[in-house]
């Protein structure tokens, strides 16, 4: 059951309560953000990434996403542990824009803000590394 409340997304995750597989360890991500296809891209680094997308998405923080309009999550991954997200953002912060868009290319060719599927899969990725 997804509930959405001014943009952010709520769920019950019914497996959690039958003990099948609980999140014990906390995860990071680090997720690309863009205007529109091809536009301005923003590359983060978070601990909760609905929170952080939310905010980005209500520009409740002022900086560059808020400056360039950034609201669409076009690409994220998870980490276990913060010096991975750590490194792997830096690395792709480094990276020249041809790179950056491959990345995205490659897995959300479309350009699909995926906020919305993070928002409506309780099971949304464990891992991905």
């Amino acid at each position: 059951m997804k509930t959405g409340i001014q943009g952010f997304c709520t769920f019950v995750i019914p497996w959690l309560d039958q003990g099948i597989q609980k999140r014990t360890m906390k995860s990071f991500y680090v997720y690309i953000l863009c205007n529109k296809r091809n536009g301005t891209l923003y590359t983060g680094m978070t601990s909760d990434l609905l929170k952080r997308i939310y905010e980005h998405k209500n520009n409740l923080t002022d900086g560059f996403t808020k400056q360039f309009n950034l609201h669409s999550l076009v690409w994220y991954e998870m980490h276990k542990t913060f010096e991975s997200a750590m490194t792997r953002e830096k690395q792709i912060k480094k990276w020249n824009r041809k790179w950056k868009l491959d990345l995205i290319e490659k897995s959300n060719p479309d350009w699909k803000d995926l906020y919305g599927n993070v928002c409506e899969d309780p099971g949304f990725p464990l891992s991905r590394e």
